[in-house]
């Protein structure tokens, strides 16, 4: 049951990254496709290392470090991005 569930995590977040890769091609614009982009990536990610936790659990704290520092930086990312793209805004 627990492969089960690992190799469902795994898959899904595998799932996620390429959903998130498919907008790219659209004529939307760059912040809606990078909006998208980072949320299924951020997802796919925690995802793979949820997976990866189920799979190796003696690799626990080093996992959940890596959870931590996806979702920390993740959220720096998307306030750079809204406060560069807020100023270039103004600007015009």
């Amino acid at each position: 049951m627990v492969d089960f569930l690992s190799y469902f995590c795994l898959g899904f977040g595998l799932i996620l990254w390429f959903w998130g890769t498919f907008p790219l091609l659209g004529r939307r614009s760059v912040l809606f496709k990078l909006h998208n982009l980072s949320i299924s990536d951020i997802l796919g990610s925690m995802s793979i290392v949820v997976g990866l936790a189920l799979k190796i659990p003696r690799e626990l704290p080093l996992l959940i470090l890596a959870l931590l520092s996806l979702a920390i930086w993740n959220t720096i990312l998307g306030y750079v991005l809204a406060y560069c793209t807020r100023r270039t805004v103004e600007d015009d």
